[in-house]
């Protein structure tokens, strides 16, 4: 059940995206040590949707804002504002991608390699549907989506991997 947590650095913007499930919270705090990031210096947190193993150890950032597809959240106040094209940064991005749940929602990256697509859109690398997906032809949208942009994707519980031909629509 481990999602694939992700951490992306642009300005003075420090990420986590989807910090849930997995056997042990050294998996996402050890990671961040590493690199001189201290929980408390992290200031944002994007779910993808709101599944428990997607979401779990949001508590370990107590100083980000959350994000999600519809508001940021931060202590006691709820921001209301649509995902769809919201930047965090220059870098960052989110953009709407139902399909698995209606609320999914993808972390677009740029880097010097590319965009890179954080997303639940699969689950791997393989993933020819979603058995737990509330609409199919919404993934396949979506899907085509994240396809259209990306260099490289970083799918909701597996290693990252870049789209061609072969990637399951």
């Amino acid at each position: 059940m481990a999602s694939t947590v992700g951490y992306v650095e642009d300005g003075d913007v420090r990420l986590v995206i989807d910090p849930g499930m997995v056997r042990s919270r050294s998996l996402i705090l050890d990671p961040l040590t590493a690199r001189g990031v201290a929980p408390d210096q992290v200031t944002d947190v994007v779910f993808s949707h709101h599944h428990p193993d997607h979401t779990l150890n949001a508590a370990l950032f107590p100083n980000a804002r959350f994000h999600d597809h519809w508001a940021i959240y931060r202590d006691d106040e709820w921001i209301w504002r649509d995902a769809e094209g919201y930047r965090l940064s220059p870098g960052i991005m989110l953009i709407r991608t139902p399909g698995h749940t209606f609320e999914d929602i993808t972390t677009l990256v740029g880097t010097r390699e590319g965009i890179v697509a954080f997303t639940h859109a699969w689950n791997d690398a393989t993933s020819q549907g979603d058995r737990h997906a509330v609409d199919m032809d919404a993934l396949r949208t979506a899907r085509k989506r994240v396809v259209s942009v990306a260099d490289i994707i970083v799918p909701g519980h597996g290693p990252a991997f870049i789209p061609g031909p072969e990637t399951p629509l």
